[in-house]
């Protein structure tokens, strides 16, 4: 099946990317280190592309991004950054001999309703817990947006100068490891929807999901009667290994709470694809000129920019 179109309906969407893990193989088991890498790739690949990272969660064999970008070019650079520096190091620390991702990246776009971004945060929130690995979300022994979301604190990482290391070796110098690791700090942003909440009320809302996300999880398992993996058996996990069963379901196109938000988002992405193909159908048949639509990324020629608005305005 082809790939669908990669689009954003405005210059400020919020968008929910998934990746995983190839053969959903526990690649991505938390350590100390790894943390400290993720955190540290994650912060500077949103501070090079302008991206906002609203919320994560890194479980063994996935992960999941809640963030606000302006257009699909800088979503796209900013994955394809993150996600080559996390695989080169992931493969450093498991000699993990194949490639580590199973596919590019899945976005979908977050409708502008309060009730659609929150459910959102909520599901990436609940990851770790609603998989009955750990109990609370502040046990998850991995990478996970909450307790920083709860405290209202930036998060600490480090970023490996691996040309820096490179060029060290050469040079027949013996540095231990840590000298080539370069601090850097994420700032998580607001959801759009909360913008306008004080710290102290956004840091509620949090609260109240984290509250419910547990009780929710704490419920099921006394219905099922199975208790919860636990973080030090998460830990013990071989990185190289798979489970015996993923769980896997189709993803929408658009993540949406009312069915007119969902038809809207729809049908700007269908005008989007009716574009597109009408001046690919263009350029094919020759046309040098085919002109097409803002935020795309024409067959073999550069992305698609809006005009700058000083160049719009008359006279």
């Amino acid at each position: 099946m082809a790939r669908l179109l990669r689009f954003l309906p405005d210059d400020d969407s919020l968008v929910e990317v998934t990746t995983r893990t190839i053969q959903s193989r526990f690649l991505l088991t938390p350590t100390p280190q790894l943390n400290r890498i993720i955190i540290g790739a994650l912060a500077r690949a949103a501070r090079r592309y302008e991206v906002g990272v609203v919320a994560f969660s890194f479980l063994a064999n996935h992960y999941h991004l809640l963030v606000r970008v302006k257009d699909v070019e800088r979503l796209a650079s900013f994955m394809g950054f993150f996600n080559s520096k996390l695989a080169r190091e992931v493969v450093r620390l498991t000699a993990w001999k194949d490639k580590v991702w199973s596919r590019r990246y899945q976005a979908i776009v977050v409708s502008n309703e309060e009730s659609a971004q929150a459910a959102r945060l909520f599901y990436v929130l609940s990851n770790g817990v609603k998989e009955n690995l750990v109990a609370r979300v502040r046990e998850w022994p991995g990478v996970h947006a909450a307790p920083a979301l709860l405290a209202g604190t930036a998060l600490e990482g480090v970023w490996v100068n691996r040309t820096a290391e490179y060029l060290a070796k050469q040079r027949g110098e013996t540095a231990g490891p840590q000298s080539f690791e370069e601090p850097e700090t994420l700032t998580l942003e607001r959801l759009p929807c909360w913008e306008h909440l004080s710290s102290e009320q956004y840091r509620h809302r949090i609260e109240c999901m984290v509250q419910e996300i547990e009780e929710t999880a704490s419920a099921q398992r006394q219905q099922s009667g199975q208790q919860p993996l636990g973080p030090e058996a998460i830990r013990r996990q071989d990185p190289r290994t798979m489970p015996k069963q993923t769980k896997k379901s189709p993803a929408p196109r658009f993540h949406a709470f009312r069915k007119a938000a969902r038809q809207e988002l729809h049908r700007l992405y269908f005008e989007f694809v009716a574009a597109f193909r009408e001046a690919a159908d263009r350029l094919k048949s020759g046309d040098r000129h085919a002109r097409f639509p803002i935020g795309s990324f024409p067959p073999h020629l550069p992305f698609v920019r809006a005009l700058p608005a000083a160049l719009l305005a008359p006279g």
